[in-house]
C-alpha cells in the first residue's frame, strides 16, 4: 500500500507506533546491551506482541536503521539552523551544550552499545559508517560557512578540522556514557576553545600543514 492510498490517521497511526517501538528499543537496549538484548525484550517494552513489533520492525538491525534515520532528520534540521544564524561559532558552541556534553547518559550509552555491536556486525558497522559520513559532511559544510562569515580562517582545511573535532566529541560521548564525575561544563569550554583553534588555524600536528 502506497502512502497515496494510506489514510491520514493510518500514517499518524503507523508512525506513532514506531515512535513507541523506537523509545521502548531505546530504553532495552540501554538497560540489557545491545547484544543481550531480544526482539522480544524490546516488544514487552513497547507494550505489543511479537508479532505486531515484527510487522512494523524485522529485526534488531531493523530497528537501529530506524533510530539512525530519526536522528538523521533531526541532525540535518540542527545543521540547517546554522546557514541562518548570525555567528557559527555560537551555534557551534550551543550545539556544544545541547547535544553532547549535557545529552542524556543514557542516550550516550545507547551509543556507545551501537558501537560496540559495531564491532562484529558487519550490516550495524555499515551504518554506523553511514551516521558517521554525514555528520563529518555536515560538520565540514558549517566550517565552510564559518570561513565564508569570516569566522575561520580561509586557508584552513575544513575536511581536516571536520574529522578532529568529530574524533574529539566521540570520545566527549564515550565518558558522557561512562565517566561519573563528567563536567560538561568544563569539558563543553575545552572542546569549544580546541574548535576555535582548530577554525582559527593555530593548531595542527608537528611538521605538518595538514589542516591547511
Amino acid at each position: 500500500m502506497s502512502l497515496a492510498t494510506t489514510s491520514p490517521t493510518r500514517r499518524t497511526s503507523d508512525a506513532g507506533r514506531r515512535d513507541r517501538i523506537l523509545e521502548a528499543a531505546e530504553r532495552v537496549f540501554v538497560a540489557r546491551g545491545f547484544h543481550a538484548a531480544t526482539m522480544q525484550h524490546v516488544a514487552e517494552a513497547a507494550g505489543m506482541s511479537a508479532g505486531n513489533l515484527y510487522r512494523t520492525f524485522p529485526s534488531k538491525e531493523a530497528i537501529v536503521e530506524g533510530l539512525c534515520a530519526r536522528d538523521q532528520q533531526e541532525r540535518a534540521a540542527n545543521f540547517a539552523k546554522v546557514a541562518e544564524v548570525e555567528s557559527v561559532m555560537a551555534a557551534f558552541a550551543a550545539g556544544l551544550r545541547k547535544h553532547v556534553v549535557s545529552r542524556p547518559r543514557a542516550k550516550a550509552t545507547l551509543m556507545v552499545e551501537i558501537w560496540s555491536e559495531a564491532a562484529r556486525n558487519p550490516a550495524i558497522a555499515a551504518m554506523s559508517r553511514a551516521v558517521d559520513a554525514d555528520i563529518l559532511t555536515q560538520l565540514e559544510r558549517m566550517i565552510e560557512i564559518a570561513k565564508m562569515r569570516g569566522e575561520a580562517s580561509p586557508t584552513v582545511n575544513a575536511a581536516s578540522v571536520a574529522r578532529y573535532i568529530f574524533t574529539y566529541v566521540s570520545g566527549l560521548l564515550q565518558r558522557v556514557a561512562c565517566d561519573p564525575d563528567f563536567d560538561g561544563d568544563a569539558e563543553g569550554e575545552r572542546a569549544f576553545k580546541l574548535f576555535k583553534a582548530l577554525c582559527e588555524g593555530a593548531l595542527a600536528p608537528a611538521g605538518t600543514e595538514s589542516l591547511r
